[in-house]
């Protein structure tokens, strides 16, 4: 059967204020829907991938007729959705009536039945988890002519009715899987994190475990409740792939696991066989603050690791136990200055609005960065994203947009009842104009400029930063729709 498999249309404008978009803009490859595309593949369908990142809308149309698919999979973020819906809505009334839609992401996983209800009928089922096998079955079905009665991790329409299947339990054998088909991405070299973020092109991202075993109140799981812990694959499985990015000529790879050090040992493992191996690859990860060590930072570089991305989220003991995060502002400096030490790059994310915290408590995280100094820092409001416990439970902790296409993090779709939009959107602007417009940081940028690429970045994040730090209406996406909460 063929399936197209389908990112609808968007533009950075959507995400990014216009004064900074190109500079900020970045297009991840998006690994969940590749992995889905190859255990398509593996089973003997044909498969075309379509990424309206780089088409408008009547493009993306216009590729699904030339494919003619008798199944689309569309993806769908919060802040996509509704493009979605329309994207759907377009395909059944200008493509045909009888194509087979199916959605899936992190919205219809997350409001599962109600995308159906929203999409009227449009929309013909609903992946409600891990979208691999239950993508594969959905298809298979469809092939024999037969419902989609009973399939798990499926809500599907039937007649009037909507029909809601039990879950699909999570994938525990990752090593089951196909690697992603990044074969069916075109031109790797257009997939590029956040100018800064990376050293060589083009960038592979690689995910090598699933799920989280911490509780952090801003964080989407599939697991609420943490039952599963961390699946996570072998270490020859791990290799096998960046031995396959390299042959496909990848120079760095990215990876995405919520939490790449969470199983000290593993990690430790990963960075000592990428270095006995002889893979020569940039890499960047992610880790917890209280997960490092000398030691381990020191293999990380030691196998190429050029960067690592702590979330700091706040300088405030109490807003850090507000979120569930964990962690200490002494943990989180003790890890930056180790890293640092072992000759590693850091970035580290800080949050505004976050539930009780008050504006002079965001000054104090500001300072926290300034003096914690990392290489980088980003500066975001916190997102109350459908699924996760601060959604659920928004009632408690302050007002929420009832627009979807807010839910990013530039804006402030949330609004904490100890803060209002504009003292978050002045914490933002404040934080960006006392990190990066100091002459010790300029003056340290400036030394680690070695390439034209270099000065390029410098060039477009300086536009960028200046936008940030002073257009006072920058962040104002909401402020007609908002009621204030005081």
């Amino acid at each position: 059967m063929k399936c197209a498999l389908v990112i609808p249309a968007w533009v950075p404008e959507e995400i990014f204020s216009s004064k900074t978009a190109s500079s900020q803009i970045n297009y991840w490859q998006p690994v969940g829907t590749l992995s889905v595309a190859a255990v398509l593949q593996q089973a003997g369908h044909e498969i075309r991938f379509i990424n309206g990142a780089f088409l408008d809308h009547e493009q993306v149309l216009a590729e699904v007729r030339r494919f003619r698919p008798d199944v689309v999979g569309l993806y769908a973020t919060t802040f996509g959705w509704n493009k979605a819906r329309m994207t759907a809505a377009d395909l059944k009334s200008r493509y045909r009536r009888d194509c087979f839609i199916v959605a899936g992401g992190p919205y219809p996983i997350a409001v599962q039945e109600r995308c159906l209800v929203d999409a009227d009928i449009d929309i013909d089922a609903v992946v409600t988890g891990e979208g691999e096998f239950t993508m594969l079955e959905i298809v298979e079905r469809l092939t024999s002519g037969r419902n989609l009665e009973g399939v798990p991790g499926v809500v599907y329409r039937e007649g009037q009715r909507i029909v809601k299947n039990p879950a699909r339990p999570l994938i525990t054998d990752l090593d089951s899987l196909p690697f992603p088909a990044r074969e069916l991405l075109g031109d790797a070299d257009r997939y590029i994190p956040p100018p800064g973020t990376y050293r060589e092109r083009p960038v592979a991202v690689m995910i090598t475990s699933r799920g989280c075993n911490r509780h952090c109140i801003y964080c989407f799981q599939m697991d609420k409740e943490r039952k599963s812990g961390i699946r996570y694959r072998s270490v020859d499985n791990v290799m096998q792939e960046i031995e396959l990015c390299i042959k496909q000529g990848y120079k760095e790879i990215k990876f995405l696991d919520d939490t790449f050090a969470a199983d000290y040992d593993r990690a430790m493992e990963i960075a000592k066989e990428i270095r006995r191996r002889g893979l020569r690859i940039s890499w960047f990860a992610s880790a917890c603050v209280n997960q490092v060590d000398w030691p381990l930072l020191r293999a990380f570089k030691d196998a190429g690791c050029w960067a690592v991305l702590f979330g700091a989220e706040s300088g405030v003991q109490k807003n850090l136990n507000t979120i569930r995060k964990g962690t200490t502002p002494q943990q989180i400096w003790t890890a930056v200055r180790t890293a640092q030490d072992v000759g590693l790059k850091v970035s580290t994310p800080f949050m505004f609005g976050i539930p009780g915290e008050t504006f002079e408590e965001g000054l104090q995280t500001i300072e926290f960065a300034v003096k914690l100094n990392p290489d980088m820092a980003n500066f975001h409001a916190i997102t109350p994203f459908p699924g996760t416990y601060l959604y659920d439970n928004m009632d408690r902790f302050g007002t929420v947009s009832d627009e979807l296409s807010d839910f990013t993090y530039q804006g402030a779709a949330f609004i904490p009842y100890t803060m209002t939009r504009d003292d978050i959107h002045r914490l933002r602007q404040i934080a960006f104009r006392k990190f990066y417009l100091r002459p010790s940081f300029l003056f340290r940028k400036l030394l680690d400029l070695h390439s034209l690429n270099d000065v390029a970045v410098v060039i477009k994040s300086a536009k960028s930063l200046l936008s940030l730090a002073f257009k006072s209406n920058l962040f104002n996406r909401q402020a007609k729709r908002l009621p204030n909460p005081r």
